[in-house]
């Protein structure tokens, strides 16, 4: 029997249909993968430079449809409108920076090797992998798969996305635009949810994955059982450190933002803000910044927190609390469902808990945190790095040389001083440690580890030359 098709609805009004999408089987996928395939050498052999032009091409049609996809990224995912808006504007960026990417050296030359008196030339050149299979999360509809996209056209491999079915509109809009400039066939998307996820990994040559944990390690350990190279990027259970010199109401509004923007469905987002020494004090000022942030509407100017992506998010988020308040914590604001007909949930300060506890322990993601104390840096350093997770941490002093201790303490793929742990640059590596990710990192030039393959050559005159 034919599934049924996936409809993507509006998380602040869940009402608005957005789009209706296939569900698409193993059947689909292989049909996709089979059209990617058959593009793949002509894509491969064309030469860099016309590889540059297209996606550069591509940068500007994404910076002139900023508007329209901006307000559909509102629409479908409940993104504030700045975020949106910013969000297209750093793919545009994406794009622009792997059109130049793609004219990087594509090899080495090294010293040949014996005999000295014979002539010969040893080095090595990359190669594109082939079928780029990428599967998405919906939180950042543009940017993630851009940044996964963007690279592997860049170095000459065709791609099929595979984007969560509650951002299947913008994937398809997204690859619309990227693919007026490309042969037919080099990028294509496949709606659908975990059977359309399987086959794509199960037929793909290079497979690139952001998602849960769960997903992430069941992705892995299927394109490892196909000797096929893997990256999985998941979760995170982020800390802001807090020592004693910093200006607590000055960092609690960082931090309020870190922990809060988007209603907290960032994999970056800050889950746990450690205070190193008192922290009734900083508590205060914390709830006092997140009670300031504006929620509602994501359309609406100046909101920084609209709704969860859906009704199970929201339920995660009050159960969450409602655990806390039972393990001896204290809400000490929000805990409770938000008005109107969408997703909404009040941003959530806990305190008063143990670093044991499981809100302290699992990503809940969503906009809730919880505040613990550490009577001194290296506690600090121990409660952040005592979770499965590694992905950032931010610390907050005015002492250069305490910052540093902590920065060469702290086991997580990223360190931010005096930032907030959200936010990541497209030109530098991105990627995080234990549960975080698996295989090399995402993002700047490291982006090349994973779509291409390094082939050493020796060239040598006939012999008797």
């Amino acid at each position: 029997m034919p599934s049924q098709p996936i409809e993507s609805r509006s998380p602040q009004d869940p009402s608005d249909v957005v789009t209706t999408v296939p569900d698409s089987d193993r059947d689909a996928v292989a049909r996709a993968v089979a059209q990617a395939r058959a593009s793949a050498g002509v894509w491969a052999a064309t030469p860099a430079v016309q590889r540059a032009a297209a996606l550069t091409a591509a940068a500007q049609a994404l910076a002139d449809a900023h508007d329209e996809l901006s307000r559909l990224v509102v629409r479908e995912v409940g993104k504030p409108a700045t975020e949106s808006g910013q969000e297209v504007t750093r793919g545009v960026g994406i794009l622009r920076y792997h059109a130049q990417a793609a004219l990087d050296p594509d090899g080495e030359t090294y010293p040949p090797g014996p005999p000295a008196d014979r002539v010969s030339l040893l080095l090595s050149r990359r190669r594109p992998r082939g079928v780029a299979g990428l599967i998405t999360p919906w939180n950042f509809p543009v940017a993630i798969p851009l940044w996964k996209a963007a690279p592997a056209l860049a170095y000459g491999n065709v791609v099929v996305l595979k984007p969560a079915p509650e951002s299947s509109a913008v994937a398809v809009r997204l690859v619309e635009l990227l693919g007026q400039f490309l042969p037919a066939g080099v990028v294509q998307a496949v709606t659908g949810g975990a059977e359309a996820g399987r086959a794509l990994v199960d037929l793909a040559d290079v497979v690139s994955f952001t998602g849960s944990v769960g997903a992430g390690f069941s992705v892995a350990a299927a394109a490892a059982g196909r000797g096929i190279p893997v990256q999985a990027e998941m979760g995170g259970q982020n800390a802001s450190i807090v020592l004693p010199d910093a200006d607590p109401e000055a960092t609690a509004a960082v931090v309020a933002s870190a922990a809060m923007g988007y209603a907290g469905q960032k994999c970056t987002a800050t889950s746990r803000v450690i205070v190193v020494g008192r922290a009734s004090g900083f508590t205060d000022a914390l709830v006092a910044a997140v009670q300031r942030l504006r929620t509602g509407d994501p359309a609406d100017e100046g909101v920084a927190v609209g709704p969860v992506i859906g009704s199970g998010a929201r339920d995660r988020v009050l159960a969450a609390a409602e655990e806390a308040r039972g393990a001896g914590g204290r809400v000490a604001t929000g805990g409770r469902a938000g008005a109107g007909a969408g997703w909404f949930v009040a941003p959530t300060v806990v305190d008063g808990l143990a670093p044991e506890a499981r809100l302290a322990q699992e990503e809940v993601f969503g906009p809730i945190c919880a505040v613990l104390r550490a009577g001194s840096a290296e506690e600090a350093v121990a409660i952040s790095n005592g979770v499965p997770y590694g992905l950032v941490t931010s610390v907050f002093t005015g002492d250069l040389g305490a910052a540093l201790r902590v920065v060469d303490g702290v086991d997580t793929g990223l360190v931010r001083v005096n930032q907030p742990t959200s936010g990541v640059d497209f030109h530098a590596p991105f990627g995080g440690e234990k549960q975080s990710s698996i295989g090399p990192r995402e993002q700047g030039k490291q982006a090349r580890e994973l779509y291409t393959s390094s082939h050493t050559v020796t060239i040598a005159p006939p012999p008797g030359a």
